[in-house]
């Protein structure tokens, strides 16, 4: 049930909307800005995560008229607002910090925030391994960056139960804020992270040169059959991933031939990489040569 895109997102949005009601009970009761911060970053999670759930429900429609490359940039568009709402939270939380080492103030019942403190790290943990998981599964560029947020509340909540156990224990009311900087500085490198990998495909950036090079394996294998390639190029959008290229093949080699190469290459390419469409575009070799089916040929030429 929760190993499909929609269904983490639904987990995610009720696993956070009980943290985020935690979090702003205590943070009134004990008047924490550590904890405060941790109240706003959840809320802040909560609307990203509604974010996701609606851009894969999107994402996942086929291709139309009006999008014939299917919706997948959908999924990119949100990881960006995330990142956004991320630096958001962050410099929220910085403001909130620095207000409270000038003005000062008494923590009350450090107890009860180390408790939810604790519940949050557990949750959090679990939560974000979950999506991490399913975002693997189903290369979901916005459930990753919703399993990063995720995993953000993770380190954050340690750190603002570690400073909870100072105060408790040394009375040091300094580094309730002090803690609070420290979540917010991860916080904006998490953001960072998430807007240069998202934004990076929605202007075409090519796939990885690891998935690139399991595309010129994949043509390799037919060296006997094939001259060589050129023009590759490659893009992703959301969890779709697009190829295309011009295959060059020998003179003599018949329009039957040169189909069934095609099609074994899209299915080949398409097994290794999930969720691939791929376009070829056949040329004759250019040169007079009658050696054409070698493999010798081949890895002198264009490979």
């Amino acid at each position: 049930m929760f190993s499909t895109r929609s269904g983490a997102a639904k987990l995610a949005v009720v696993v956070v909307i009980g943290l985020v009601g935690l979090k702003v009970a205590v943070a009134v009761v004990t008047g924490s800005i550590s904890i405060i911060a941790q109240a706003v970053d959840s809320f802040l999670d909560l609307f990203a995560i509604v974010i996701t759930f609606l851009a894969v429900g999107i994402a996942a429609r086929p291709a139309d008229e009006k999008h014939p490359f299917g919706h997948g940039k959908v999924e990119d568009i949100a990881a960006v607002v995330q990142a956004i709402l991320i630096f958001a939270a962050g410099g929220l939380i910085i403001y909130s910090a620095v207000l409270r080492i000038i003005t000062g103030t008494t923590i009350e019942l450090t107890e009860v925030g180390m408790g939810v403190m604790l519940v949050s790290v557990v949750a959090s943990l679990f939560l974000s391994r979950h999506l991490r998981r399913v975002s693997q599964a189903t290369d979901s560029i916005a459930l990753e960056a919703s399993a990063r947020n995720i995993a953000v509340d993770v380190y954050s909540a340690a750190a603002v139960l570690t400073g909870l156990l100072v105060i408790r224990f040394t009375g040091l009311q300094i580094f309730d804020p002090i803690i609070a900087l420290l979540v917010a500085l991860f916080i904006l490198k998490v953001a960072y992270d998430v807007l240069t990998r998202s934004f990076g495909r929605l202007i075409d950036v090519k796939l990885s040169e690891a998935e690139e090079n399991i595309i010129r394996a994949s043509i390799m294998e037919c060296a006997g059959e094939v001259v060589g390639f050129h023009e590759l190029r490659t893009r992703k959008a959301g969890n779709q991933r697009y190829i295309d290229l011009h295959l060059v093949m020998p003179k003599d080699a018949s329009v039957e031939e040169a189909h069934r190469l095609c099609d074994e290459l899209e299915r080949d390419m398409k097994t290794r990489l999930s969720y691939t469409t791929v376009l070829i575009h056949v040329e004759p070799c250019s040169e007079e040569c009658s050696q054409c089916h070698t493999p010798p040929r081949l890895c002198k030429k264009r490979l």
